[in-house]
């Protein structure tokens, strides 16, 4: 009677599978549509987080967080005086995580373009900082799948509908499936481009760039696997201040009317409300990676046609026979796989008992998903 079966090479196989969903989140929410209740700050001062249901609630789920940070190469770092030690610790945090470092030991800045080899491009030193919770993102974001619209105008317009922009950026990862970069410690990236949806943007900007014979504008990176996104302040401010909208930036505050005065002057709090309120939607596919091995357990013909449960004889003959010439016959009720010193790891029940006798071979597909 066979109890055991060991299992070869060829009785097995591992397949990866990659599952998507799709993940929108609306400007509704982003913007504080229960009030105040699903936007936390916290007495740290150093980001904010969004949560798709008052937070105090128990059926609450974090969204994600939003900072701001500003490089030490930044024009506005020495006076950057409202939390000005918090917003170069976020940015030099950020990038030490996403960036890495140089040859040097220096902390890399973020590169517009993600091309680090010649030390040149356009850098983003003024960054503001999307960090999605892994509920949302999974093992990572899907490549090419990102899309954000954002609103520039300096307040909300009527001339569209009411508390909605009139002027908008599309940020998205466009090509980003089959072009993106591996030069992070922090896993692959993107580029992030945006396009108007009227003419807002000025073409002769440094931070253009083709993408399939399309000119776009760069407005920042997204990293797949760690699900952060940082934006430029270039998207937010006048061609002639080094951005590359058409006329004025956009207005923050009532004390700061460009996106430079608001980084100096407000709080990270008070930045990141400014820029939420100006989100009008989300969107991506996650990726779930699920890796499974498949053991095929074969019963053949003279294998398994007994059963070690004390309850198959009777007076030490089989009950399942009505004859004694009758074959022996078990029926399968389940499937255990053992680790080499027969330490049972996991089993497997049918519907139903499966008849087993030495007429009858048998190849059962267990699956281990993990």
């Amino acid at each position: 009677m066979t109890i055991f079966k060991t299992l070869s090479a060829d009785d097995r196989v591992s397949t990866k599978t990659l599952l998507h969903e799709a993940i929108p989140i609306t400007g509704t929410i982003v913007s504080g549509g229960y009030g105040v209740g699903n936007i936390k700050n916290f007495t740290h001062g150093m980001f904010q987080s969004v949560y798709d249901y008052p937070y105090l609630s128990s059926s609450a789920n974090h969204i994600f967080d939003i900072s701001f940070g500003v490089g030490t190469n930044s024009s506005i770092y020495n006076s950057s005086n409202t939390q000005a030690a918090k917003k170069t610790n976020i940015y030099n945090q950020m990038a030490q995580v996403l960036m890495g470092y140089d040859k040097d030991g220096n902390i890399q800045r973020f590169d517009e373009d993600g091309d680090l080899s010649g030390g040149g491009g356009v850098k983003i030193d003024n960054a503001m900082f999307l960090s999605f919770s892994r509920l949302l993102v999974k093992d990572e974001i899907k490549k090419g799948s990102f899309q954000m619209t954002i609103g520039t105008s300096a307040s909300f317009s009527e001339d569209a509908a009411p508390g909605v922009f009139a002027n908008t950026l599309t940020l998205s990862d466009v090509g980003a499936s089959t072009s993106y970069r591996v030069n992070s410690p922090a896993g692959e990236y993107g580029i992030l481009y945006a396009t108007a949806s009227s003419a807002l943007l000025d073409t002769s900007s440094t931070h253009t760039a083709s993408v399939g014979g399309v000119t776009y504008w760069r407005a920042g990176l997204i990293y797949y696997q760690a699900g952060v996104i940082a934006l430029t302040s270039s998207m937010f401010m006048a061609a002639a201040d080094g951005g590359y909208l058409i006329g004025n930036s956009c207005e923050w505050d009532s004390s700061a009317n460009t996106l430079t005065g608001s980084l100096i002057n407000s709080e990270i709090s008070g930045a990141a409300d400014g820029l939420r309120t100006r989100i009008q939607n989300i969107q991506f596919n996650n990726t779930i990676e699920l890796n499974s091995t498949v053991y095929f357990c074969r019963a053949k013909h003279n294998e398994f046609n007994y059963s070690s449960n004390p309850t198959y004889l009777t007076n030490s003959q089989i009950r399942v026979k009505n004859q004694a010439t009758d074959l022996p016959i078990s029926y399968i009720t389940s499937i255990g796989l053992y680790s080499a010193d027969n330490t049972l790891l996991a089993v497997g029940k049918f519907s139903e008992p499966i008849r087993k006798d030495s007429n009858i071979e048998l190849t059962f597909r267990a699956r281990l998903d993990y």
